[in-house]
């Protein structure tokens, strides 16, 4: 029989990944183009052609021991010095390669953080809503998850709840930024005010609280906005990053940690993160794809596809009377349930065979979550069937 653990996890498993393949059963019923499916986060844009052909000459004049083999837990060195320049020329930091551990996507540069910095009982605040595997990679490494609650108006952080909620068992807080699930962006004046939080907390118990910055939506902003690079604000930061939705590439699984230069005892964290890799089992990032991103370090997606998709279905589900927050990043809308009940609302939804995942996944119930990373044809197939669920739960 599996642990206890464990089967309270299988009981609790990932409600998106369950509204996909609902999804995928409906689209066999009724047809693929009479669904529409808003559950998931996949990247619909095409891998930009840099990266392919990349991926190609690495096969074409690479030796098979150099491109397929080992190399150190950390991973290739022409890899992390690549990273390294790219984030020096954009946010004008001072990484070195050193700085840098390549890992199996965001996931897992988040797991061998949270190896490196956790002991059994240390907390780690998250602000909701959040994307909820959190909880499971805390988890992992016997950390306590709690939760800042959210300013529910615009969705940015509640500092008053966040002074509160630090203790002296406070090890880290996670930051998501663009935020998933609601696509809000955190400006710099908010990081300047988290950061100077977490400094007088430090000095006020003495130990280390580490600022944990979870980007995979880094390069999706819209509106002339920009994510702040939280090291230039706070020096004992982890960032944390997949190239999943800068290229389109979400299987290949490939992202790294960078390591604030300024952080306590910086030569011992790097060499943490190289072993936290190798004893979690994915011993280093995949190598074809570190040739890969190495070589399209400078590529990104076309973020005006899904600005022209942000656009159509917030400015429809604003005219029908939805209320949410206007995303400034990644591809979400969070949308106010009309029903007290979220539950009800999704299921109301799927009778117009509109797929929508509840906030209560985010910590956050009373809302539901929209993923318009789809097709600008599918968004405007759903708008009839969107007006419909309006005329059943707003009144209209």
């Amino acid at each position: 029989m599996i642990s206890k653990k464990m089967q309270q996890e299988v009981a609790g498993s990932s409600a998106i990944r369950a509204m996909f393949l609902e999804g995928k059963e409906m689209a066999a019923k009724i047809g693929a183009e009479n669904v529409y499916d808003f559950s998931l986060g996949n990247p619909m844009t095409p891998v930009p052609a840099e990266y392919n052909q990349a991926i190609i000459d690495a096969v074409q004049t690479e030796s098979s021991l150099e491109l397929h083999g080992y190399m150190d837990n950390a991973g290739y060195p022409e890899t992390r010095q690549a990273v390294a320049d790219n984030l020096n020329k954009r946010f004008g930091t001072v990484f070195e390669s050193r700085h840098i551990t390549m890992t199996v996507g965001a996931a897992g540069a988040l797991n061998i953080v949270f190896k490196a910095i956790l002991d059994p009982g240390d907390e780690v605040l998250a602000f909701a809503p959040y994307f909820g595997e959190y909880r499971g990679y805390v988890a992992n490494h016997q950390g306590i998850l709690k939760e800042v609650a959210p300013d529910t108006e615009t969705f940015q952080p509640d500092f008053a709840d966040f002074e509160r909620k630090i203790t002296e068992k406070t090890k880290a807080v996670i930051i998501n930024n663009p935020v998933n699930p609601t696509g809000v962006v955190y400006s710099e004046e908010t990081i300047q005010t988290m950061a100077g939080i977490m400094d007088a907390k430090q000095k006020e118990y003495g130990h280390e609280i580490y600022m944990v910055s979870d980007e995979p939506y880094r390069e999706l902003v819209y509106d002339g906005c920009q994510a702040p690079f939280l090291t230039k604000y706070y020096d004992n930061t982890f960032v944390t990053y997949s190239f999943s939705k800068s290229l389109s590439i979400p299987g290949e699984r490939i992202g790294y940690v960078a390591v604030s230069p300024g952080i306590a005892d910086c030569e011992q964290v790097c060499s943490a993160l190289s072993v936290a890799n190798r004893i979690l089992g994915f011993v280093n990032a995949p190598s074809l794809m570190q040739k890969a991103v190495a070589k399209a370090i400078d590529a990104t997606t076309d973020v005006a596809y899904y600005d022209r998709n942000r656009k159509l279905i917030y400015d429809k589900l604003i005219s029908l009377g939805f209320t949410c927050a206007k995303p400034q990043g990644a591809f979400y809308l969070f949308i106010k349930s009309p029903e007290a009940e979220e539950k009800k609302f999704v299921e109301m939804a799927k009778k117009h065979h509109i797929l929508l995942v509840g906030g209560t996944t985010f910590s956050c119930p009373g809302y539901v979550r929209l993923a318009y990373c789809v097709s600008y044809e599918m968004i405007e197939r759903s708008l009839p069937a969107f007006e419909k669920l309006a005329e059943e739960t707003l009144g209209l």
